[in-house]
């Protein structure tokens, strides 16, 4: 898939916050930002809309991972600026999201419809403080090949390894909160939590 067209897809999703569903060859996770964009007051299911979000920025990252031991320029150097301010600006917000606003609710309920989502809470929680490493490790080396045109040799396989290793984070972090405990918590938080989660999660994008 050409660099060109992951681009517009970026410009397009930054604008829109919906695309097209999208394969990477090197990535296993699809993009697909849904035909549905859920609102603040569907706390749970924006958070969901963020991880199609995370998995198609990570996708472009992917994809320019093998060039970055070159010069970037054009649409790869845009792909890259673009997904880098992405998740140095916007995913911190997702990640407080659910530790400040969604989980510490979770914890709170004594209802055995939470239970088996509140044993995967600590292991997601561990999943962000891995994510957050290796995100900075990108965001440096992504910045310097920005500034100095590539990277080398070894700075460009301590980038597509720390890429690597993101992907295969997400891949399971975000199947287990899209299939377990988003679902039990749309299901189990009242109104009035889901509409504190829904002000909170609005205030921090202010």
């Amino acid at each position: 898939m050409p660099i060109s067209y992951i681009t517009r897809e970026l410009r397009q999703a930054t604008a829109a916050r919906c695309v097209p569903r999208l394969e990477y060859p090197e990535f296993s996770m699809p993009v697909q930002i849904g035909g549905k964009s859920h609102s603040f007051s569907e706390p749970t299911g924006l958070l969901s809309d963020c991880h199609r979000r995370i998995e198609m920025f990570l996708g472009s990252l992917v994809r320019v991972a093998p060039l970055v031991g070159k010069h970037l320029e054009g649409d790869t150097r845009t792909a890259m600026e673009t997904s880098l301010r992405y998740f140095r600006e916007a995913a911190p917000k997702h990640t407080a999201d659910e530790e400040e606003s969604l989980f510490p609710r979770l914890r709170k309920m004594d209802n055995p419809e939470v239970e088996s989502a509140l044993g995967t809470l600590d292991p997601l929680q561990r999943d962000h403080r891995r994510a957050d490493r290796l995100h900075a490790q990108v965001d440096r080396l992504g910045r310097k090949c920005l500034e100095e045109g590539s990277l080398s040799s070894e700075e460009a396989r301590e980038f597509t390894n720390a890429v690597s290793e993101l992907a295969s984070i997400y891949k399971e972090h975000i199947r287990v909160e899209d299939e377990l405990v988003f679902p039990v918590a749309g299901k189990v938080l009242s109104s009035i939590d889901k509409a504190a989660i829904a002000a909170e999660m609005a205030a921090r994008r202010k």
